[in-house]
C-alpha cells in the first residue's frame, strides 16, 4: 500500500492514506519527495516527531530542516532561507507556523514538490483530537495551486476521512486504506480492582520494555515510585515536564536504559521505537480512536506484543461522567458563553478582535463551574467561530 500511495501521489492526485499506527506513513512522502526536484513541506503538531524525523534524515545524508516553537526568530529566518537555497528535501512545520506572512512569503519563493499534512485527523471536527490551526493549512493551496496535497493517518472514520477531504480541498475523493488488523498484538481487557498488585504481577512474568498510560499527572509519578521501590526500571512523563527533561526520558527509554514508560497520553506521537513488548492501560482512555493510536505503539517490529486495558467498575461510571463534561449541553454552553461576556465586560456577540486577559481558573471560581466543562464549552465556541484561540493562559 504504501508504493500505491506514492502511485497516486505521482499520478498528480490529491491522496489520502489511512495506514495503522508503525505502519511506515513516513517513508511514504520520503520516498516520493526523494525521487521529485525540489522540497516537501511536512505540517505535524508533533515536535517530538519533527526533531527525530530531521535527525534521521540527516544521519543518512539526507538534507532536512524543522522550525518549532523553541527557535528563536533569527534562527528560523536562517531555517526559511535555507529551504530556498539551500537544496533541502524536507521543511518540518508545525499548522501554527503557517498564520506567518514571512513564512507565507518564503514559501512562494520554495520549488515545493509535495505539501503532507500529517495527523490528518486533527483538521476534522469530528476527528478525537480536533485542532483548530490544521483548518489554516487549506490557505497554502492559494500559494501553492499546483501542489499535490498528501493527508496521512491512522485513525479515521467515514465521516472524518470525507471531512479531512473535504476540508484541504481535494480536486476528487481518493481513499488509500490498509488493514488496520495487527496480527502480532495482542489484545487483553482485564477487570482488576487491584489494578497495582496486577501491574507488578505482569511485569516481573513479561520480558521487555513497554508503556503505561495513565490519565493523570500525578499518577504517572506515583505509579513509577511504586514499580521502582519494586526493583522495576521506571520513570514517568507527561506534558508538565520541562522539553529538556522530556527529551532525557524519552532518549533513556529508547536506549533501553529505563524499562518502563509511565505517563499521560503527551507519550509516544512521533517516538519510533520498534520493540515494545506491551502497552498497557492503567485506566481507558477518552476514545476507542485514542486507545488504538497508543495500543498500536506496541510491536512495531511485527513479533508478538500484548495492548493490555485494565478497568473497574467505578471507571465505568468516570467514563459516563466525562462524555457529559466533554460534551455539554447547548444550555451549559450558552451559560458559559452568557458568563464569559459578563467577566470580560462586554456585551453579547460584541467584542470582534479585541484581546483580553484570561484566567480559565479565576473564571471557573468566580461562576462556580467546573473547570474541565468551561474548558470544553470554550473549545465548542471557539470551533463555532465566537471566540478566538487564547494565546496563552494567565
Amino acid at each position: 500500500m504504501q508504493l500505491e500511495i506514492i502511485e497516486s501521489v505521482a499520478g498528480g492526485k490529491d491522496t489520502l492514506g489511512l495506514m495503522p499506527t508503525g505502519g511506515g506513513k513516513s517513508v511514504i512522502f520520503q520516498v516520493y519527495s526523494l525521487s521529485q526536484k525540489g522540497i516537501c513541506i511536512v505540517i505535524t503538531p508533533l515536535i517530538a516527531l519533527m526533531k527525530d524525523q530531521v535527525e534521521n534524515l540527516n544521519k543518512r545524508g539526507i538534507k532536512a530542516l524543522a522550525i518549532h516553537s523553541g527557535m528563536s526568530p533569527v534562527e528560523i529566518k536562517i531555517t526559511l532561507d535555507n529551504a530556498v537555497w539551500g537544496e533541502y528535501k524536507f521543511l518540518y512545520v508545525s499548522p501554527e507556523r503557517l498564520n506567518s506572512e514571512h513564512f507565507r512569503e518564503r514559501l512562494a519563493a520554495m520549488e515545493v514538490n509535495l505539501v503532507t499534512v500529517d495527523e490528518a485527523h486533527c483538521i476534522s471536527q469530528w476527528g478525537y483530537d480536533f485542532r483548530p490551526s490544521y483548518l489554516n493549512i487549506i490557505q497554502i493551496r492559494k500559494i501553492l495551486p499546483k501542489v499535490k496535497f498528501l493527508a496521512l493517518t491512522a485513525t479515521a472514520t467515514v465521516k472524518v476521512a470525507d471531512d479531512i477531504q473535504d476540508k484541504l480541498e481535494f480536486s476528487e475523493k481518493n481513499v488509500l486504506q490498509v488493514s488496520f488488523q495487527r496480527e502480532n498484538l495482542n489484545y487483553l481487557v482485564r477487570t482488576k480492582e487491584n489494578k497495582m498488585g496486577y501491574l507488578l504481577e505482569t511485569l516481573q512474568k513479561v520480558k521487555g520494555s513497554g508503556i503505561v498510560y495513565v490519565r493523570s499527572r500525578r499518577a504517572t509519578r506515583e505509579i513509577a515510585d511504586d514499580l521502582r521501590k519494586n526493583k522495576v526500571s521506571a520513570d514517568f512523563y507527561h506534558a508538565g515536564l520541562s522539553n529538556v527533561v522530556r527529551s532525557s526520558k524519552q532518549d533513556l527509554w529508547i536506549s533501553g536504559k529505563t524499562r518502563v514508560i509511565v505517563a499521560t497520553n503527551a507519550f509516544g506521537m512521533g517516538i519510533d521505537k520498534p520493540d515494545v513488548r506491551f502497552v498497557i492501560h492503567f485506566a481507558p482512555p477518552d476514545s476507542l480512536e485514542a486507545y488504538y493510536q497508543e495500543a498500536g505503539r506496541a510491536g512495531r517490529d511485527g513479533k508478538k506484543s500484548a495492548a493490555v486495558l485494565l478497568f473497574n467498575n467505578a471507571e465505568k461510571t468516570k467514563l459516563k461522567k466525562h462524555v457529559s463534561v466533554a460534551f455539554p449541553e447547548i444550555a451549559s454552553i450558552k451559560r458559559i458563553y452568557q458568563a464569559l461576556c459578563n467577566y470580560l465586560q462586554i456585551a453579547e456577540g460584541f467584542g470582534k478582535d479585541q484581546i483580553f486577559e484570561f484566567s480559565l481558573q479565576n473564571f471557573a471560581q468566580a461562576f462556580k463551574f467546573q473547570q474541565a466543562m468551561v474548558f470544553n464549552s470554550l473549545k465548542i465556541l471557539q470551533r463555532e467561530g465566537y471566540q478566538k484561540p487564547w494565546l496563552a493562559e494567565i
